[in-house]
């Protein structure tokens, strides 16, 4: 009788060989909050250029973890917030739809890093650099930041992969990533992800 094939959903990038990870926060979004519909807009704008660093990630064999809010829905999971976030979706954002290789973390509040796995799933990787993309400047992503700060990975938040509703705000939060947490915030317009990832290498 043949044993039933086991393995990882991505065999390939769970051998703890990671150097760097590419998060991808709260893109997985229904947008249907005050304020969404504008943020939506923002949110398809910056789906280009994550799409380009999922690809640079892809090349690299290098792991893509979608960290994701569940928006107060504590009995939902991952294919049903995927299912309501991509229902009628634009193709913009519908071409960030997370594939099997792709990791996937819930979390109940701002922080990436907060009473989720995330902790656990990156030194397990051997990740020790970060690209930060997604959903807001202001809020999840720098709050994600800062925690990631106080672990000591290094940070990539490209200014044109993030968005948020109010400008202003966004350029605030950029300056507090890059100035009280030493990360690079260049756009992928001025520096090429296989640049980064060069680097990440010999980190």
């Amino acid at each position: 009788m043949e044993e039933p094939e086991t393995g990882a959903t991505a065999p390939a990038r769970d051998q703890g060989g990671a150097t760097a990870a590419l998060l991808i926060i709260d893109m997985i979004n229904t947008f249907d909050f005050e304020g969404g519909e504008e943020l939506r807009a923002r949110a398809e704008a910056i789906a280009g250029p994550i799409l380009q660093l999922r690809d640079a990630f892809d090349a690299a064999d290098l792991p893509t973890v979608y960290v994701n809010d569940n928006f107060g829905e504590w009995h939902s999971e991952k294919s049903r917030l995927i299912e309501q976030a991509f229902d009628g979706a634009p193709d913009g954002l519908a071409k960030l739809k997370p594939r099997d290789c792709d990791y996937f973390v819930l979390k109940p509040q701002f922080s990436g890093f907060y009473a989720t796995n995330l902790p656990v799933l990156l030194p397990k990787l051997g990740v020790r650099r970060l690209v930060l993309t997604g959903v807001a400047t202001d809020i999840c992503v720098l709050f994600t930041a800062g925690d990631a700060h106080m672990r000591d990975y290094a940070l990539w938040v490209p200014e044109d992969a993030v968005a948020t509703q109010d400008d202003d705000r966004g350029r605030w939060a950029l300056e507090i990533i890059a100035q009280s947490m030493g990360a690079d915030i260049a756009a992928i317009s001025q520096r090429s992800p296989h640049e980064w990832l060069a680097e990440a290498e010999h980190a």
